[in-house]
């Protein structure tokens, strides 16, 4: 049969990795029941001075946030490194759409950083970023679209982990060589149920895999969990260079074949997608990240796939009739795939409810969404009357009665398995005709009925 719709996906993905301006403000968060920390003016207790990148109108301090509501994600850095090591991370994350959070605390070298500390920051701060969307007086009022995550490299990988520990507040948490942390991010690990996502360097001899980051992701008991190695990867090249980081990795590192930029792109073209999809709810960005994720040079180990459960579709008609706008039909039901094959055919339960024009859609699941547009023509809703035309009976001893509707120009041929026409019948009249085949040999037929415009359907018959 012709496809009913003519069917054009607008994935998210276009607004996903479109480009905003980076524009920056510093935010000072407080937690009153701990004391220290970095800044000033959060209020009594532990001050967590955030730097903040969010998308903007243009680029500079404290310009006003772009149009639009925004996800956030939450960024540790690693031992004795600054925030300002991971302006890789900002610059290309914000202009696709994200509002990037940088605690500034636990960064020295002595005293010794609190790991306990700096994962209890990493909560408040995306916790705290969460509700100034609520918050008239500030920037991000009704900016922020109520989703989070926590990312980290090194120390900040592992303090990502304590972060996440038994914290459903978060949609994803990602870590870039996570480090064994004091309390122990391994141990805590079978806390963490959000989904996860490790990303290792093969050649990393600062927090070498098999004792950090193949420990904290084994014991992660989220259902959906993805270990990548990255081929010939370094420890620090997830960030920009640090001299700290840098030395430790010239004195603990071999085997590195990957540049910097290199590892950099590869990390991009895997938490863009990965964030895309748990933070936008952008379908098609899944399948994205497994397609980078089995690219040559990576080995990755998963617990999980996605597989869209249930649906809850909504059609509204823009262009065309007296509902101009408005939704016209809104159902839910079970799995619905993501290439929106279940539009076409007589499975569809509204077909009938729509006229000729052209319809804006939604599918939505528990995860994520799609749009679409779909045109329905006058031809098209002529070519559904096929569908309507009965063959019976069915296995039958030779004699088939065809009925339906012939108003439109319609034919038949029936053949054999191999292809050969044994029956033909042109410019049906009437609602029903009768076909002799009881001179053939008993097995399968394809009886298929067809229009002069082109479309057509097939029908299997089986003669006894």
């Amino acid at each position: 049969m012709k496809t009913l719709f003519t069917l054009t996906l607008m994935l998210l993905g276009a607004v996903a990795f479109g480009q905003f301006a980076i524009g920056s403000r510093t935010i000072t968060y407080n937690d009153p029941t701990r004391t220290g920390g970095v800044g000033s003016g959060g209020g009594p207790g532990r001050q967590i001075e955030c730097a903040v990148y969010y998308p903007a109108t243009s680029a500079g301090a404290n310009t006003p946030i772009a149009v639009g509501e925004f996800p956030v994600v939450v960024f540790g850095h690693g031992f004795a490194m600054q925030w300002s090591a991971y302006q890789n991370v900002w610059e290309h994350l914000t202009p696709k759409g994200f509002i990037l959070v940088f605690p500034k605390t636990e960064s020295s070298l002595a005293p010794a950083p609190s790991h306990n500390d700096f994962g209890l920051d990493l909560v408040v701060a995306s916790d705290r970023t969460l509700l100034l969307n609520a918050v008239e007086s500030s920037p991000f009022y009704q900016k922020i679209n109520g989703k989070s995550a926590i990312m980290g490299h090194s120390m900040g990988g592992g303090a990502t982990i304590l972060a996440a520990e038994n914290n459903t507040n978060i949609k994803t948490v990602i870590g870039l060589a996570p480090a064994e942390t004091n309390p122990s991010a391994i141990a805590v690990a079978p806390n963490v149920t959000v989904p996860a996502l490790i990303l290792s360097g093969s050649s990393d001899g600062v927090t070498p895999p098999t004792e950090h980051h193949l420990p904290i992701y084994n014991g992660i008991s989220a259902s959906c969990k993805h270990f990548v190695s990255l081929t010939g990867g370094a420890h620090c090249y997830f960030a920009n260079s640090n001299l700290a980081c840098d030395f430790g990795e010239s004195t603990a590192s071999s085997g590195i074949t990957l540049s910097r930029s290199q590892q950099q792109n590869l990390m991009n073209s895997l938490i863009t997608p990965w964030l895309t999809f748990y933070l936008k709810g952008d379908c098609a960005a899944f399948s994205q990240f497994q397609t980078t994720s089995a690219a040559s040079g990576l080995v990755t180990t998963t617990s999980c796939d996605y597989t869209p459960l249930s649906y809850e579709l909504n059609i509204t008609e823009p262009t065309v009739g007296q509902n101009n706008g408005s939704v016209l039909i809104t159902t839910s039901g079970g799995q619905f795939p993501v290439d929106i094959t279940w539009f076409n055919g007589s499975t569809n339960p509204f077909l009938s409810d729509l006229g000729p024009g052209s319809y804006d859609f939604t599918v939505t699941d528990a995860f994520c969404s799609m749009n679409g547009v779909a045109v329905l023509t006058t031809a098209n809703l002529q070519d559904k009357t096929l569908e309507e035309i009965r063959v019976a009976p069915n296995p039958s001893s030779g004699i088939i009665q065809v009925s339906g509707d012939f108003t439109l120009k319609t034919s038949l041929d029936i053949s054999d398995l191999s292809g050969r026409v044994i029956y033909t019948a042109t410019s049906l009249e009437g609602n029903e005709i009768s076909v002799d085949l009881s001179t053939v040999n008993a097995g399968v037929y394809l009886l298929r009925l067809y229009r002069e415009t082109g479309a057509s359907i097939t029908h299997k018959i089986v003669i006894n």
